[in-house]
């Protein structure tokens, strides 16, 4: 299957997502991830991710997934911009022309998939080069939810100690996109065969 996939991550207060994590799961970064794909020029694929660590192993824990096939979520191409759209996202990748190695991470043991049991699907090998994108978006699950814009450069995002307490939430994507985004981290396209 040919994947053309976007990946954009912004900053948000940690606290607040700490108090969204399930049991069993703890904050690594104040960072919120929405991977985006094209499968097979056809299909678009989404999801909302945040960085965890269970037990030994790191990772993303998936908040939600949004499948084309079963979902109201697709994509338009005009020009060099791709644009996601779903009720409660639009999101526009623009590549500037600028590649490099696909990231590495360090921490990263794979994706967690909660269900009865979290299973944790090991991290896919990309070996292409990654493009580089400006990139913006806007959550519209309801009003004030996060949105942002790109500055053209990438910016690391490192824990924080705990200094506020909110209540427990259960984790939803409604509730990871009411908390503000401080800044877009980084955001950039990669093609590949899966």
């Amino acid at each position: 299957m040919k994947i053309e996939q976007f990946v954009m991550a912004y900053e948000a207060e940690q606290d607040r997502l700490r108090a969204l994590l399930p049991e069993g799961f703890e904050s690594l970064r104040p960072v919120l991830r929405i991977n985006a794909e094209i499968q097979d020029e056809n299909r678009a694929y989404l999801e909302f991710n945040t960085a965890v660590q269970s037990g030994k192993k790191c990772g993303w824990l998936n908040i939600a997934c949004w499948d084309s096939e079963k979902d109201e979520l697709s994509f338009e191409r005009e020009g060099r911009d791709v644009t996601f759209t779903a009720p409660f996202l639009k999101i526009t990748y623009r590549p500037v022309d600028i590649q490099g190695s696909c990231p590495a991470e360090k921490d990263n043991n794979g994706c967690f998939f909660l269900g009865r049991t979290p299973e944790l699907r090991p991290p896919e090998e990309i070996l292409e080069n990654k493009e580089f994108c400006d990139c913006q978006f806007a959550w519209s699950f309801s009003e004030g939810d996060a949105c942002g814009v790109s500055t053209g450069k990438t910016v690391p995002l490192f824990a924080s100690e705990p200094k506020n307490v909110y209540q427990k939430q259960e984790l939803s994507a409604a509730g990871a996109a009411a908390i503000p985004c401080k800044q877009v981290a980084g955001a950039y396209r990669v093609s590949f065969q899966r």
